[in-house]
């Protein structure tokens, strides 16, 4: 199988007619229609395309970012929270991070004051608050 690349950015809107798929193209100053032959399969691989593309629009990929501190923490290597919207983001220290909902601004600061980040995290944030794991947008794991 070869594999190109490809840019539909360009792509209005599609139709299959008479064993023609028709593709209409916005050019700028004009549109465009190219007819090309193909089987009712094209459009309809097309129109589920269509659909996933929009689907994958709707998560979160724009994450506001919130600023984050370095910890010295076996189990996470930086936090940070965003007292308008009471989220408060781990950073683990495999890599994964995630997002915790509805954190009260105590909360936060009495993490930030803690002996252990380990401990409070996981008596007073794990499990307790809705989170979501925002590192890999198609994994959204919950804690």
């Amino acid at each position: 199988m070869k594999l190109s690349k490809v840019d539909l950015s360009s792509l209005v809107a599609i139709a299959h007619t008479d064993g023609h798929l028709q593709l209409l193209l916005d050019r700028g100053d004009e549109l465009e229609v190219i007819e090309i032959p193909a089987p009712i399969q094209a459009f309809e691989g097309l129109q589920e395309l269509n659909e996933i593309v929009a689907q994958t629009a709707t998560l979160p990929f724009e994450v506001e970012p919130i600023a984050m501190l370095p910890v010295s923490s076996s189990m996470a290597s930086a936090v940070g929270y965003c007292s308008d919207e009471q989220i408060l983001q781990v950073e683990f220290q495999n890599g994964a991070i995630y997002q915790y909902s509805g954190v009260e601004p105590e909360t936060w600061q009495e993490l930030q004051s803690s002996d252990s980040l380990g401990r409070f995290y996981n008596q007073e944030i794990k499990g307790k608050y809705d989170c979501d794991r925002i590192d890999d947008l198609y994994d959204l794991d919950k804690c």
